[in-house]
């Protein structure tokens, strides 16, 4: 009988790794190979008996993984979820990566009705944002009809230099968009980072994710207060 694939997690790289570390070793889970410096993509690592193997992946593809089944689990903000409509199980918020998408623009510019019908006093046109089909919704369920402008890096230009009226982007200080002399004109919803699962994976293999995943629940419940 072969030995059985280490059960795989989809990670993505850059700065979530330091917080979601922290939460993997409280759950028992062996970071050192994860957290290594090098450019290995496949990191293998275990859990007490459990043997794991971690995918090095840029944020917005670890969904795409998981839902075709390359990766068993994966962390992925709710932003990217919700954006993409991935059919993929959410089993846990880590309680990491917290912020928010907003709709944001010229600190000068009037905030929005109570009703939701005007955005300033001219009619609004533009909207940029990395979130397309997130700014559509919103915006229509203000019964608002928008030209949305895709951009994918410095979005708060955007209402700057005349390319949009709005921009629709993650806010987690808010320090960036007072420096841009913008301001939050509204919330979207919240954001933080979740555990997501392969449907198929998340019942063929439940001997080996229920217990990851109640290790897991514990070390987000056993976090320190921010």
């Amino acid at each position: 009988m072969g030995t059985a694939r280490p059960l795989t997690i989809a990670v993505p790289k850059g700065r979530t790794l330091g917080p979601l570390g922290d939460v993997l070793a409280r759950a028992g889970v062996d970071i050192a190979p994860l957290t290594a410096k090098g450019r290995a993509l496949v990191r293998p690592s275990t859990a007490g008996d459990l043997a794991l193997q971690f995918l090095l992946l840029k944020s917005d593809d670890v969904p795409t993984y998981v839902e075709y089944g390359a990766a068993d689990l994966g962390v992925c903000g709710r932003d990217i979820l919700t954006e993409r409509g991935c059919d993929v199980y959410q089993p846990l918020d880590l309680g990491i990566g917290r912020c928010r998408l907003v709709v944001a623009g010229r600190a000068s510019a009037s905030a929005p009705s109570l009703d939701g019908a005007l955005y300033g006093a001219s009619a609004l046109s533009r909207v940029a944002t990395k979130y397309p089909r997130s700014a559509e919704r919103h915006f229509a369920r203000r019964g608002l009809q928008v030209e949305i402008v895709n951009v994918s890096s410095s979005v708060e230009l955007a209402p700057i230099m005349g390319l949009s009226d709005l921009i629709v982007d993650l806010v987690e200080t808010g320090t960036t968009l007072v420096e841009n002399g913008l301001e939050v004109k509204e919330d979207v919803y919240a954001v933080s980072t979740l555990l997501i699962a392969n449907r198929v994976s998340y019942k063929v293999r439940a001997a080996e994710i229920g217990p990851l995943v109640a290790r897991l629940r514990d070390a987000v419940a056993a976090a320190p207060a921010a």
